[in-house]
């Protein structure tokens, strides 16, 4: 006790010193001044209980007398006594005798940091004036017997009389200490019934005292019985008959010898053997309840949760009955918490003082524990401790139900109980505790870690019933609210009000008591909130709702751990790890995923079915373009609003997803468009055979009839299957309406992505950062497809149109026969109807490209004609001027007189056929001769014997030697025919 003088307040201000001391005591008295005896609700005693018939006021009467009688024979002065009817009754012994002041400072009460008794004086004081709060008034004079006896409502009569028989037995037994004696087996034999008021009150005293030998030396013995059966047979005959029968005391008759002998017996035994020892009031539990209404005595009885200003001089006087009631130190200490602990509870849990007394207690508890292993001592501190540890968390366990701004002081000194009697519950009794002390438990964080998420679950599970409540009670309105929404909103409410209320005061025994309830708060919601998400299929409004209330929680809270953890040794790793994602954004993602497929899915069924229908019908509009074409935009311009409309928080994010979506679905509309229209080599005739020329047409060819070539080969198996019909979509004007088809796709992507752009402006998800890269908003896959569909439909169109549509007056009739009898007039006729047609339906953004393909196929054609046109064609040298002239009106077709191509793209595809057209006119011996030596630069040494058939390779010109030869093979004269026959043996006709 005397280390609590100088322990420092740990708790900082008691409830006093927060308010007002005036104001304060006032508020606690105006409540206290109601809160007598009567009204008292305190818990179960931990002591284990006493016989039935022992009432609480014979133990009061019975610890009152051993009081009394240990407090008059601990000095060696004799004992006087002075009749009450004397006024002056100060000649008592003197430690009763000493005289006290209710202003007396007190050092015990200092040391608990308790306040003063707020009334004027203790019981039986006297006048109003006595200690009013160190006043002027004058100090009244009491006796330590006089406030012990109004403490324990004891009567003058009853008193007197105690202490006159107290004086008989020291008179009677001159140096025989009290503790040596039967103090009811005493009484018994000092007083008859005359010395009462009335027989019933003598009746009554006598069976207290029978029934008090019976619990201290029978019911509950310091020494075990043991043997002693037959004193024990005895002496509860002798109890059971007086009860039934009172005995006649006061007198030494042959009964009391009896009861003596037999109790003396039983009192005197001991468990070493010795015979200087007495025991009746010192067995377990008699000897703590006896010991507890002692300590009882120390509260105020007209202010309840008040201890006396007195008590150092009572709490020295109780300690004098140790002796009797075999109490020490240790059992004084776990006694004296409970006692106080107990008064906070009966009183209503108003003084916040008596909490932090008990702790202080604890503190002295848990250094007793340390150093004894006494089991019965070890049966008493588990009872004591299990009982305040029961009772404070009952709060603890759910302290949102228990606290609030109005009490919330209170709950640092119940925790700081409730932690205390944890750890010496375990880290003193508990063996388990003992074989893994090397872990290195803290039992305070544990504990307080309890604390947290139990009261938070519990406080989880309330506001989940309100939100609910809530749900049901808006159904019938419009657009309810969904409960996990309302939840999240009162989460986050919850975890603030922890944060700012709660978590300052839990935090001294957990350093991360903020991150732990969030941690705890996070799992709770998360659960309901994966319940939720498992059963939804569809994004809908609701749950996009919920969701966005999830993640705006988890951040909040994630927000919260974060700072709470700051100066935790893992950076609050450990916390966070107990927070695994909600992927509210993952959830919400995968959802508009799904509805992003389904749009996607339904956008290529619709391409599949329409282009099957689409006819390409050059007047189905003014641009020229198809139907179809218009339907897709309005479809993708149509979904990129739906995405835009979704209440999602993530727009940007998920955006590059659906353009990607698009981008691939009009790249498969383009490939769809350009499908089946074929190439530049789906037209293009294959090349006959080299042959020689007959040279006696050299000189009758102008007269001979003209006759239809049977030897051509027209075309390739490929252009028997895409014919050109126009009924089947691939004539000329429907694969004008494809090209227009693809320049409208790919003018209209410029006008999308800025559409886009205005889009994501408008959304409120859309950040600074999400502008700053293009490319996740841009069309990647279709411009090229376009720019390339356009390019192979405009090669196709050209070639189509020369070597299909037109082959009757190019392949299949130009310069057959003689070249002056067919020449290329009627070519030129036909093809510039077709580009007539051009003109008025490609778009004139692709137009010039257009016709530049169909110059190009012309003059390959041309080209193909004059080198490859087969044995119905052979040429002379002044058949040049004719193939001049013929290429002359080509080129000026497509100038038409500047309003045509461009000179600079004429002269570019008109190249090749410039530089070939010469070698018609060249002699023979000179191509002959130019001939050889190109082969042999292009063959070396292996080519002098027998010069190689030149490889055809298409890329005509006059460094060419397979060009050369060709010019051999249609050359009508003697020379190149003897060369041809001579060096390749090459026929004159297929």
């Amino acid at each position: 006790m005397a280390s609590l003088f100088s322990r420092d307040r740990i708790l900082g201000h008691s409830k006093r010193d927060s308010i007002g001391s005036n104001s304060g005591s006032a508020t606690i008295n105006s409540f206290k001044s109601t809160c007598t005896a009567a009204t008292l609700d305190p818990l179960p005693s931990p002591f284990d209980t006493l016989t039935p018939t022992l009432t609480a006021t014979d133990l009061r009467e019975t610890a009152y007398e051993i009081f009394i009688a240990t407090c008059r024979t601990s000095t060696a002065k004799p004992l006087a006594y002075i009749p009450a009817s004397v006024s002056d009754r100060s000649p008592q012994s003197p430690a009763l005798q000493r005289s006290m002041t209710s202003a007396a400072a007190s050092k015990m009460k200092k040391a608990l940091g308790l306040r003063s008794s707020s009334g004027t004086g203790s019981p039986g004081s006297g006048g109003s004036g006595a200690g009013n709060g160190g006043g002027s008034g004058g100090k009244v004079k009491k006796t330590v017997g006089e406030l012990m006896r109004s403490q324990m409502k004891v009567s003058e009569a009853a008193d007197s009389r105690i202490r006159r028989a107290l004086l008989r037995i020291s008179a009677g037994q001159v140096g025989r200490r009290v503790e040596m004696m039967v103090l009811p087996l005493e009484l018994l034999q000092q007083f008859k019934s005359s010395d009462f008021t009335d027989q019933q009150e003598y009746d009554a005293w006598q069976k207290r005292n029978l029934k008090m030998l019976e619990a201290g030396l029978l019911l509950h013995p310091h020494v075990p019985l043991g043997n002693s059966t037959t004193a024990y047979q005895r002496l509860q005959k002798i109890i059971h008959n007086a009860l039934e029968k009172p005995i006649e005391t006061g007198r030494n008759n042959e009964t009391l010898q009896i009861l003596r002998g037999v109790v003396m017996s039983l009192a005197n035994r001991s468990t070493d053997g010795s015979s200087d020892s007495c025991h009746w009031a010192d067995g377990y539990p008699l000897n703590l309840r006896l010991y507890e209404i002692l300590l009882e005595t120390c509260f105020d009885a007209n202010d309840e949760s008040s201890i006396i200003d007195e008590v150092d001089e009572v709490m020295e006087l109780i300690k004098k009955t140790w002796g009797i009631l075999g109490i020490n130190q240790m059992l004084h200490n776990i006694c004296f918490s409970w006692v106080l602990f107990n008064r906070f509870v009966a009183t209503g849990q108003i003084d916040n003082d008596l909490l932090y007394a008990a702790d202080c207690q604890l503190v002295e508890v848990a250094k007793d524990a340390k150093t004894t292993k006494d089991p019965t001592y070890a049966k008493i501190l588990n009872s004591t401790l299990t009982s305040i540890l029961g009772w404070a968390e009952q709060r603890l366990l759910a302290y949102h139900d228990t606290f609030d701004n109005g009490n919330i002081k209170s709950m640092q000194s119940i925790v700081s109980l409730g932690v205390s009697a944890a750890k010496i519950l375990v880290e003193d009794i508990s063996n388990e505790y003992r074989r893994r002390r090397k872990t290195d438990t803290d039992v305070a964080r544990s504990r307080t870690d309890t604390y947290i998420r139990s009261s938070l679950r519990t406080a989880f599970a309330q506001i989940m019933e309100k939100a609910d409540s809530s749900r049901r009670a808006s159904r019938n309105q419009p657009n309810p609210f969904p409960i996990l929404a309302i939840l999240a909103k009162d989460v986050g409410e919850l975890a603030t009000k922890e944060k700012k209320m709660f978590s300052p005061i839990l935090k001294r025994w957990h350093p991360l008591a903020a991150g732990v309830a969030v941690a705890t708060l996070h799992v709770c919601y998360g659960n309901e909130l994966k319940q939720f998400i498992s059963g939804i299929t569809e994004l809908t409004p609701d749950l996009v709702q919920v969701l966005r209330a999830a993640d705006k929680l988890e951040k909040d809270l994630v927000q919260i751990a974060v700072e709470d953890s700051v100066d935790s040794d893992d950076g609050g790793k450990g916390i966070i790890r107990e927070m695994p994602p909600f992927e509210a954004e993952v959830a919400i993602a995968n959802l508009v995923k799904g509805w992003t497929k389904l749009r996607l899915d339904r956008l290529k069924e619709w391409v599949d079915r329409n282009l099957q229908q689409e006819v390409w019908n050059p007047r189905a509009n003014q641009d020229g373009y198809a139907p179809s074409a218009v339907e897709v935009l309005r479809i993708i311009d149509e979904t990129l609003d739906a995405f835009f409309q979704l209440p999602i928080p993530m727009h940007p994010a998920l955006l590059p997803d659906l353009i990607v979506g698009l981008d691939r679905c009009l790249q498969y509309y383009t490939s769809k468009v350009k499908s089946g229209c074929g190439t530049r080599n789906t037209f293009i005739p294959q090349m006959p055979a080299l042959t020689r020329c007959a040279t006696e047409a050299k000189f009758h060819g102008v007269f001979k009839k003209k006759e239809k070539p049977t030897n051509l080969q027209r075309r390739n198996s490929q252009v028997a299957t895409t014919n050109g019909d126009n009924n089947n979509g691939f004539g000329v004007p429907q694969l004008c309406v494809r090209i227009n088809t693809l320049q409208r796709i790919r003018t209209e992507l410029e006008v999308l992505e800025k559409r886009i752009i205005t889009l994501l402006r408008n959304s409120e998800s859309a950040h600074v950062e999400d502008f700053s890269s293009g490319l996740s908003k841009r069309f990647e896959l279709t411009p090229g497809a376009c720019l390339e569909g356009i390019q192979q439909l405009c090669e196709s169109a050209a070639y189509k149109i020369v070597f299909q549509d037109l082959s009757h007056c190019l392949w299949d009739g130009l310069y057959v026969g003689e070249p002056a009898s067919s020449t290329i007039e009627q070519f030129i006729q036909e093809l510039e109807q077709n580009l007539m047609v051009i003109a008025e339906t490609v778009h004139e953004q692709v137009r010039t490209r257009f016709v530049a393909e169909i110059m190009k196929a012309s003059l390959e054609g041309f080209l193909l004609v004059l080198l490859a046109g087969g044995p119905s064609r052979s040429f002379t040298r002044e058949d040049c001027q004719i193939i001049e002239d013929d290429f002359k009106s080509i080129k000026d077709l497509f100038w038409a007189n500047g309003d045509g191509l461009p000179m600079d793209v004429i002269n570019k595809f008109s190249s090749t056929a410039r530089d070939v057209i010469p070698l018609f006119r060249t002699e023979t011996e000179n191509i002959i001769e130019r001939f050889r030596r190109l082969t042999l630069e292009t063959y070396g040494s292996s080519a002098k014997s027998r010069l190689p058939l030149p490889a055809t390779t298409g890329q005509w010109g006059p460094s060419d030697p397979n060009t050369l030869l060709r010019v051999l093979c249609y050359r009508n004269d003697d020379a190149a025919s003897k060369f041809l026959k001579k060096t390749y043996n090459l026929p004159k006709k297929l």
